[in-house]
């Protein structure tokens, strides 16, 4: 059979259409995702859970299936990583929590990872997260930080990095990640992937997330994304476990990529909030936005076009995590969360009334229809994915030379504001460090948002490789 090619160079859809025909087996893929992960995450630390003998029996059940003839799905083969804050039958789900690391071990997958399964999907292991995803960036007091492929003292971000570290350093080519405040669109735009936020509900959680509730979607991440387009085929679509599931948008994701229609008109807010945005991200995300308006689109620049959603964004993410910490936040436990966690989880406890929350609801709907009417006669809304720059690991982003935990900006509105959103590479800063374009769509437009991505992918070329792989 032949040798399992990088998985940073060689498409998903290559590598499970090489196991479908016979040209590889998914036992060797399964097998080369396992040597690569020996080889490298001691220093990416993007696993923090690995069950190789139940992966190597889940790719010899797939061979065999195959070869009595059975058609095992289009992702046939494929090993995959599943982040640690979704559940994956023979995992603890720690979360990156003290408080969880020994929880009890799980005969049960979620919702994404089961349809991933069914598909054809080995299961690898669990990647790592912040505790309870709470940061842009991954690390957490019981795996520590997990690190870049791009330069192994910056962050992946997050919080879906070990995702990202793992697909973008070539340990495997696809995992799961979720979004509730950008935690797909960062850790694709600063690894140099392209990633996408549905909407919420589309993919259904199931069993519920762990706060986070009003914002918060699961996803496939890989690095291109007619890759991530395959594997939405396979999750999306309503389940009874998931109140918010959303029924299925009756298209093909993968086939909406096949020749993707070019927008008419697009709307370019640099800052979409009013956040500070720094100049060279705004140089890199502006170069790319004239090679669109060169392909012949009209490009309309707009200042800021959604109000001020932050304090909404604190009270419902941060908000939503209280109740899961309630019986660590008044005893000894509490002293074992991360500890910038414990402030803002201290702070939001004490903002929680049934009154902010409501309000915190009313100013969702207030910024969702104000966005909706900017973006009224626009095919999409493009930004920078974030206002600054790869942070250094376990640090904030720089913005204009100064660090800042604001540096992603331009994510949490969407989450706000429930808008499906993609990212891909616009290019790279002096440093070498990618730099992403979010591209974002009508409300529940998901195909068509998906579509946009893969048109402005293919306009400006970059496949970009991470240095670090195996």
């Amino acid at each position: 059979m032949a040798d399992v090619p990088d998985f940073r160079s060689t498409t998903v859809e290559a590598l499970a259409a090489s196991v479908r025909t016979g040209e590889r087996s998914a036992r060797s893929l399964t097998d080369a995702a396992l040597d690569r992960i020996d080889a490298g995450n001691a220093e990416l630390k993007a696993f923090v859970a690995i069950d190789a003998e139940a992966a190597q029996r889940q790719a010899d059940a797939i061979d065999e299936r195959l070869a009595a003839g059975e058609d095992i799905g289009p992702l046939a083969g494929i090993p995959i990583g599943v982040k640690d804050l979704e559940d994956a039958a023979g995992f603890r789900t720690t979360r990156g929590a003290k408080h969880l690391e020994d929880s009890a071990v799980l005969d049960r997958d979620a919702t994404e990872v089961a349809r991933l399964r069914a598909a054809g999907c080995v299961v690898i292991g669990k990647t790592n997260t912040p505790e309870s995803g709470w940061i842009g960036d991954t690390y957490n007091p019981v795996f520590g930080a997990t690190k870049s492929p791009w330069d192994l003292s910056r962050s992946p971000g997050g919080s879906s990095g070990g995702t990202s570290a793992a697909v973008a350093g070539g340990l495997v080519p696809l995992g799961t990640g979720s979004d509730g405040g950008g935690s797909i669109r960062i850790p694709s735009s600063v690894c140099g992937m392209s990633g996408f936020k549905p909407s919420q509900g589309r993919i259904p959680h199931g069993p519920g997330p762990h706060g986070a509730a009003d914002l918060s979607t699961v996803g496939p991440m890989a690095r291109r994304i007619r890759d991530v387009a395959l594997a939405l085929d396979v999750v999306v679509g309503p389940d009874p476990n998931d109140l918010r599931s959303l029924p299925h948008p009756g298209e093909s994701f993968r086939s909406a990529c096949d020749d993707p229609r070019p927008p008419a008109c697009v709307l370019w807010c640099p800052s979409i909030e009013g956040s500070e945005l720094d100049a060279e991200v705004l140089a890199v995300t502006t170069e790319a936005v004239d090679r669109i308006r060169s392909a012949g689109v009209e490009v309309v620049e707009a200042a800021p076009i959604v109000p001020e959603v932050f304090s909404a964004f604190l009270l419902l993410f941060y908000g939503g995590m209280v109740p899961g910490y309630r019986d660590v936040i008044d005893g000894a436990a509490f002293a074992g969360v991360t500890r910038r966690l414990q402030e803002i989880l201290t702070m939001a406890d004490g903002l929680l009334t049934p009154e902010s929350i409501e309000d915190a609801r009313k100013a969702a709907q207030h910024s969702s229809i104000a966005l909706a009417e900017a973006m009224e006669g626009f095919d999409c809304l493009l930004s920078p994915t974030t206002v600054g720059q790869t942070p250094l690991s376990e640090r904030g982003g720089l913005v204009n030379g100064q660090e800042s935990d604001g540096w992603v900006g331009n994510t949490y509105p969407l989450n706000v504001t429930r808008r499906p959103a993609g990212t891909t590479n616009a290019g790279f800063a002096a440093d070498g460090m990618p730099v992403g374009i979010q591209i974002v769509g009508h409300q529940l437009d998901d195909i068509r948002a998906l579509e946009l991505t893969a048109w402005v992918e293919d306009l400006l070329g970059f496949d970009p490789v991470a240095p670090f792989g195996p």
